[in-house]
C-alpha cells in the first residue's frame, strides 16, 4: 500500500487531514463545544448544527480528520468500540446472516453471539480466514456482512483483504454482502481496508489513534456516501455518540499517531525477533517475523506489522506478570506505555476454556503492547522477568 496521497505523506496529513482549524478564530486545534442545542438565526431557518446528538462541531472536526486518513466520505464518532462495531449491525435487518473470524476479540464475539444473535436473531459463522474458502463456503443467500478483524485479537493473524472484497462481491447475488474491517491493530498509519474495496472500516479510538490510555471512543469510516447517510440516521437514532471533549483527546492524538507509531512498530519489530530466540518462550506471534505464516501476505498489504506482540510463555503466567516493572500489567493497548495482558482473564475472560482453546488462546499467552519507551529498557524488563521464571 502507498503510504501517500498526492504529494503529502501521511505523517504530514496526521497533522493537517479534515481542515480542522476552527475558521471562526483562527485557533488551530477546534474548541471543545459543549453545548447540546443551538439556536436558529430565525424561525424556519434551520443553522448548520441543531443538536449535538446528530452533529456536533468538534466531533466532526475528529470525523473529518480521520476519514480522510481513512480514504473514506465519511466518519462517525461513537462512545466506545464496541458502540461503533454494534453500529454496524444496525445496518443488517433481523435474521441475517454474518461471517465473521473465529480468532478475534471476546468483546466482539460476545456482542455477536451472545447479544446480537438473541436480540436481533441474527446468525454468525464463525470461521478460519486463513484460507479464503472457508469463507466461501459458510456463504449463504442470507447472507448480508462479512466482518473481519486483522490482525486479529490476540494471535496476529493476517487477513487478506482483497480476497474477502472479491468474494463478498461475486456471492452477494443481487443482495449486498457489505465488508467491515475493525482495523485497530494496525490503525490507518499501517493499512487502509477502504482503499482495498471494503465497505467500512471500525476502530476502537481508545487505543493507536487516541494513543495515551486516557479515552474511550470508537469510530466508523465508509467508503460511500449512501452507506455514510444510513449510519448517521441510525447513530442519531440509536445515540450512541463521542462526547466533544472524547473526540478532542482522539484527535490531539492523531496528530501524533505516525510519530508514535514509527516507535512502537520498531520497538516490536526488535522484541519479536528477540523473544522468538528466548528459552523462556515457545512460540511467537508477530507478522514481522519471517516465521509468521501470513507474513508475506502483511508485507503486501500493510505499511508495517503493528505494534502488538503474543507470545506462549515456558513457566508460570503469574511470577512473569509480577516480576515486569516497565511494562504495566493492563487491560487495553495502543498507548504510548507498554502494557502486558493476558488474555485467557483479560480480553478474553468471557470465553469458557474450551472456546478459547478452539480458537488457540493459550492459559500462557501474553500480549505485549509495546510502547514507545527505549527498546532496549523494555527487552531488559523481559529478560529479567524470563529469567525469574525460567
Amino acid at each position: 500500500m502507498s503510504n501517500k496521497t498526492g504529494t503529502q505523506s501521511f505523517a504530514t496529513r496526521c497533522i493537517h487531514a479534515g481542515n480542522t482549524t476552527d475558521s471562526a478564530t483562527g485557533a488551530v486545534m477546534p474548541p471543545i463545544v459543549t453545548s447540546s442545542t443551538y439556536v436558529h438565526p430565525a424561525f424556519g431557518e434551520a443553522p448548520e448544527y441543531i443538536y449535538s446528538r446528530t452533529a456536533n462541531p468538534t466531533c466532526e472536526a475528529l470525523e473529518r480528520c480521520v476519514a480522510e486518513l481513512e480514504s473514506g466520505v465519511k466518519a462517525l464518532a461513537y462512545s466506545s468500540g464496541m458502540a461503533a462495531t454494534a453500529a454496524v449491525l444496525e445496518l443488517l435487518d433481523s435474521c441475517s446472516h454474518v461471517i465473521a473470524p473465529a480468532g478475534m476479540y471476546g468483546g466482539t464475539l460476545r456482542l455477536f453471539s451472545e447479544v446480537r444473535s438473541r436480540s436481533a436473531g441474527h446468525e454468525f459463522s464463525f470461521v478460519d480466514f486463513s484460507d479464503p474458502e472457508n469463507v466461501a463456503a459458510a456463504t449463504r443467500p442470507d447472507t448480508r456482512l462479512i466482518w473481519v478483524e486483522t490482525p486479529t485479537n490476540p494471535l496476529l493473524q493476517i487477513i487478506d483483504l482483497e480476497a474477502v472484497v472479491s468474494l463478498a462481491k461475486s456471492s452477494g447475488g443481487d443482495k449486498n454482502i457489505l465488508v467491515a474491517v475493525d482495523n485497530t491493530f494496525a490503525s490507518p498509519c499501517l493499512q487502509r481496508p477502504l482503499e482495498l474495496g471494503c465497505d467500512i472500516v471500525m476502530h476502537s479510538t481508545t487505543k493507536y489513534l487516541g494513543g495515551h490510555c486516557d479515552v474511550i471512543g470508537g469510530m466508523n469510516i465508509v467508503a460511500d456516501h449512501e452507506l455514510a447517510a444510513r449510519m448517521q440516521s441510525l447513530r442519531t437514532a440509536t445515540g450512541g455518540i463521542a462526547s466533544p471533549f472524547d473526540a478532542y483527546l482522539v484527535l490531539r492524538g492523531v496528530k501524533t499517531l505516525a510519530l508514535r507509531m514509527e516507535r512502537q512498530v520498531a520497538n516490536a519489530g526488535a522484541i519479536a525477533a528477540w523473544l522468538q530466540n528466548h528459552a523462556g518462550t515457545s512460540v511467537v506471534h508477530y507478522p514481522g517475523l519471517e516465521s509468521h505464516a501470513q507474513h508475506d501476505l502483511a508485507v503486501r498489504q500493510m505499511d508495517g506489522f503493528g505494534a502488538v506482540v503474543s507470545f506462549v510463555l515456558v513457566g508460570d503466567v503469574a511470577r512473569f506478570m509480577n516480576q515486569l516493572s516497565v511494562f504495566s500489567v493492563a487491560e487495553s493497548l495502543g498507548g504510548v506505555e507498554s502494557l502486558a495482558g493476558h488474555p485467557a482473564t483479560m480480553s478474553h475472560s468471557g470465553l469458557t476454556p474450551e472456546q478459547r482453546s478452539a480458537i488457540g488462546i493459550e492459559d500462557n499467552l501474553i500480549r505485549l503492547s509495546i510502547g514507545i519507551e527505549d527498546a532496549d529498557d523494555l527487552i531488559a524488563d523481559l529478560e529479567q522477568a524470563l529469567a525469574e521464571n525460567c
